[in-house]
């Protein structure tokens, strides 16, 4: 659920953004300095990067026949990559 709602916030702050005709130089000043933006995009990343791969082990387990422990190492590898990725976007943003 709250990947969900992460979602269906961030697609409307992008729909805000295209419609308002801002650009990235314009979307980085306001969110420069923003603890509620970090804070937002901390759990956005947090739970996509816990989300994602769980599904992708079950994938690895099923089309790929990877062994379960096969598997969940690739996944948590994926997990740890998707989580310092975001994190790193997430500082750039806040940051800077």
């Amino acid at each position: 659920m709250v990947l969900a709602v992460c979602v269906l916030v961030h697609l409307a702050t992008i729909v805000y953004a295209v419609q308002s005709g801002l650009s990235a130089a314009a979307l980085l000043a306001r969110t420069r300095g923003s603890v509620a933006f970090g804070a937002f995009y901390t759990v956005f990343v947090v739970a996509a990067a816990v989300h994602a791969p769980i599904g992708l082990a079950r994938i690895g387990e099923e089309w790929a026949g990877l062994s379960s422990g096969a598997a969940n190492a690739l996944s948590r590898a994926f997990a740890a990559v998707l989580a310092v990725l975001g994190m790193t976007a997430v500082y750039a943003m806040v940051v800077g």
